[in-house]
């Protein structure tokens, strides 16, 4: 596996985190069974099957903690269609973003939204990264996961992983560093934004040309533009006829030294099916960016959150008794700890609503891991500057051994007002 430090920046949202592990060698491990209290084996029309293991990348640019799910798209109102595998679950993001190339593999191609203001001009997305950006046009399209389908089409992004990407990204994209449109770069085909919020960008890009959204002419010719919320791209599960709610993300515990692969559950809606109740989960509710607060250690992080698309723990080191960084800050290896012998950590999260609960983890020495082992479970990196401060980022290591809950804001789900998160 290479190493590599990756972060979606996009105003008032947390979203995607991406890294991969460096190179290490160590023991093995295998998945348990699934968490008690919430039972997805015998599945439901509202179940699909998520994986964590090695992604369609080459074997040398292959990332850990990476939960893969199977998404299919449509060209809007017919039967012209791609499945796509291989696509990231992340609940720090909202929208669907999909390789040009898997689409057109399969002979799709999704064409360009014209340009709301001005029907001359098709709309392209800018996604910044603290070390790159990724670009490509917003499309609308039909959207099916497992048999939950959107009831009209929502606009995606098809991120142009084409060798000479047409129109180009303009020099206010190409700013933010190396281009990451490519399979090799996300690991993943695509990502699925499954999130606290209806859009990827919401009032601010609706309000502002923010440099997130671009209307471009036909001579390739692009210029930031604010982009109406009905036309940004979309959390799919917002569009479901019944289960738009929220999900359930649901991975197995794992051994200590993790595991080649884990199998869990994607579970669309809660407390709208028998099988998707809050049961005994404990409700942490966000502000409006889905955050809350992590008591870390004499510190509030008020910025912190639940994102299956970070593939570790980060959080800020302690300044009296500070954990190991693998190798020299700055560096791919820098951006992960690896103390001399586990440590044994806690920390409380508290939602608006006031409810706490305390959360113990451990963090391992990522150089005595196994680099065939794609499931890691107590793997953590020092909380480094994105587009905010002050966090704990809850990544996948978080979710093996639980149940977690995502609800999307503005819906009720189990008879509490979106958005929260729960486990």
């Amino acid at each position: 596996m290479r190493p590599s430090y990756r972060r979606i920046i996009l105003p008032g949202l947390c979203v995607l985190a991406i890294c991969a592990l460096a190179a290490c060698g160590g023991g093995g491990g295998n998945a348990s069974a699934p968490p008690v209290g919430h039972n997805f084996s015998g599945g439901g029309t509202n179940v699909v099957a998520v994986t964590v293991g090695p992604g369609p990348a080459k074997s040398n640019s292959q990332t850990f903690n990476i939960p893969f799910v199977t998404v299919t798209v449509c060209q809007a109102g017919t039967s012209t269609c791609a499945t796509v595998d291989h696509v990231l679950v992340d609940t720090g993001s909202s929208g669907l973003r999909l390789m040009a190339s898997a689409l057109a593999a399969q002979g799709l191609t999704l064409s360009p939204m014209p340009d709301p203001g001005n029907a001359t001009h098709t709309i392209h997305e800018c996604l910044p990264f603290a070390d790159g950006y990724a670009w490509g046009p917003v499309a609308s399209a039909d959207v099916t996961i497992g048999t939950e389908a959107s009831t009209h089409a929502i606009a995606v992004q098809v991120i142009d992983d084409g060798q000479t990407p047409t129109p180009a990204a303009p020099k206010t994209c190409t700013s933010h560093g190396t281009s990451l449109n490519s399979v090799d770069a996300f690991d993943a085909n695509g990502v699925l934004g499954v999130g606290t919020s209806n859009q990827d960008c919401g009032s601010g890009c609706a309000n502002s040309a923010l440099e997130v959204y671009y209307s471009c002419d036909t001579g390739g010719n692009c210029s930031p533009t604010a982009q109406p919320l009905a036309d940004q791209v979309a959390n799919p599960v917002a569009s479901f006829a019944v289960d738009n709610n929220g999900v359930i993300l649901q991975l197995p515990a794992i051994a200590a030294d993790g595991a080649p692969y884990a199998d869990g559950y994607l579970v669309f809606g809660i407390g709208t099916e028998n099988n998707n109740g809050l049961g005994t989960a404990e409700v942490l509710t966000t502000d409006t960016e889905g955050l809350f607060i992590t008591d870390f250690q004499s510190q509030a992080l008020d910025n912190s959150f639940i994102d299956s698309g970070s593939n570790t723990l980060y959080f800020p080191n302690s300044s009296s008794s500070p954990i190991p960084l693998c190798g020299a800050q700055g560096t791919s290896a820098g951006d992960f700890y690896c103390p001399t012998a586990t440590e044994s950590l806690s920390a409380t999260n508290q939602g608006q609503n006031g409810t706490t609960s305390q959360v113990s983890f451990q963090v391992a020495n990522m150089n005595q891991l196994s680099r065939s082992n794609f499931a890691l479970d107590d793997v953590g990196g020092p909380a480094q500057s994105i587009a905010i401060s002050n966090y704990f980022d809850w990544g996948l290591p978080f979710f093996y051994g639980r149940t977690v809950f995502t609800a999307i804001e503005g819906t009720s789900a189990g008879g509490i007002a979106g958005p929260f998160f729960a486990y």
